[in-house]
């Protein structure tokens, strides 16, 4: 069985972000029901798992760029040593190709977050106020 895709590891990662509303919808209850659940809590655990789930995902796109990035230099210095290599050129390509779609990821998680945050804070603004880091 083949690793799974860096695009199918985000899409996973990804997964507490998509199920948000659903998330809030079963756990966090409406003011008509706030006494029967602790809510504050609740939006706690779910605030912790979201920075969690948003950091980890930051930390790994930024890691997967960091390492392409030098991928992309050692290609650039074998095309100098080899400019004729097509070999190297496709090679050189493909990494800068990787390179830019991995940037783009820093966009669509940007998107994501914001997206799940103003999520949670409709829902969980009177149960819980999240430190200032964010």
């Amino acid at each position: 069985m083949a690793a799974p895709s860096g695009e199918e590891i985000l899409r996973l990662m990804r997964t507490i972000d998509d199920r948000i509303v659903h998330e809030l919808n079963t756990t966090v209850p409406t003011v008509s029901f706030a006494g029967k659940i602790d809510a504050s809590q609740t939006c706690r655990q779910l605030y912790d798992s979201l920075r969690g789930a948003h950091v980890s995902r930051e930390k790994a796109i930024k890691n997967c760029i960091s390492q392409t990035s030098t991928n992309v230099n050692r290609f650039q210095e074998e095309r100098k040593k080899q400019p004729d290599s097509l070999v190297v050129m496709k090679q050189l390509r493909k990494e800068q190709t990787k390179l830019k779609l991995l940037q783009s990821e820093l966009n669509v998680e940007e998107v994501v977050n914001d997206r799940s945050w103003k999520v949670f804070h409709e829902r969980c603004r009177l149960h819980y106020k999240p430190p200032k880091e964010q």
